[in-house]
């Protein structure tokens, strides 16, 4: 079995980010007194509950390119990449949570992360072919 110690731990660290914007939309709707099933009725509980979605699409994205780097490339490239995405999603969050038109500078750190883990295991990928 192959140990990717760093890579492990980076996914416990997007683990624990889906666990915290989960929590903060439940304080989201206790504050603002959004009851289950809604997913929507004042902005700052909205902009939590989206924060929380967009991180969770994101999440399936880049853990499977975060992996099949770590197998095809190395540990700590992968485990880099995911953290700067982790990094860029934590980024992401705080400009949404302060104003919308904030999230730009974290989305796009977290997107060049995915796309360089992506990239990178694309070319793991095809090199294990030749």
């Amino acid at each position: 079995m192959t140990s990717l110690p760093m890579t492990s731990l980076v996914t416990l660290l997007i683990v624990l980010l889906m666990f915290a914007t989960a929590l903060n939309v439940g304080r989201a709707r206790a504050t603002y007194g959004i009851k289950a099933p809604a997913t929507s009725g004042h902005e700052l509980f909205d902009r939590a509950y989206r924060i929380q979605m967009n991180t969770l699409e994101g999440t399936m994205l880049l853990l499977l390119a975060l992996w099949i780097y770590a197998g095809t490339i190395g540990d700590r490239g992968a485990a880099i990449g995911g953290l700067i995405w982790v990094l860029g999603r934590i980024w992401y969050a705080i400009g949404y949570t302060q104003d919308p038109a904030k999230r730009g500078g974290g989305f796009g750190l977290a997107t060049l992360a995915l796309a360089g883990l992506w990239t990178g295991g694309l070319w793991g990928v095809i090199r294990g072919f030749m």
